[in-house]
């Protein structure tokens, strides 16, 4: 999960330095605030995906117990 994670903030990383080098910024800006989205982006798509996971299990569990309940 973490080299998904990894390579889609890459993935922004790139596009960032495209999207950012087209504007005519000097080449450091344009790393350091292609690193400063790729940064960003990866700890929001973690969060978001370790949010997303705790839901998905707590579902699963509730669902189990239900099951074994009604049995």
């Amino acid at each position: 999960m973490n080299k998904i994670l990894i390579q889609f903030g890459l993935l922004v990383f790139c596009f960032a330095l495209i999207f950012f080098s087209q504007r005519g910024m000097p080449l450091q800006d344009v790393v350091l605030k292609s690193f400063i989205v790729f940064v960003a982006f990866t700890i929001v798509l973690s969060v978001v995906v370790l949010f997303v996971l705790k839901m998905v299990n707590k579902n699963e569990t509730l669902t189990t117990a239900d099951s074994k309940k009604s049995e």
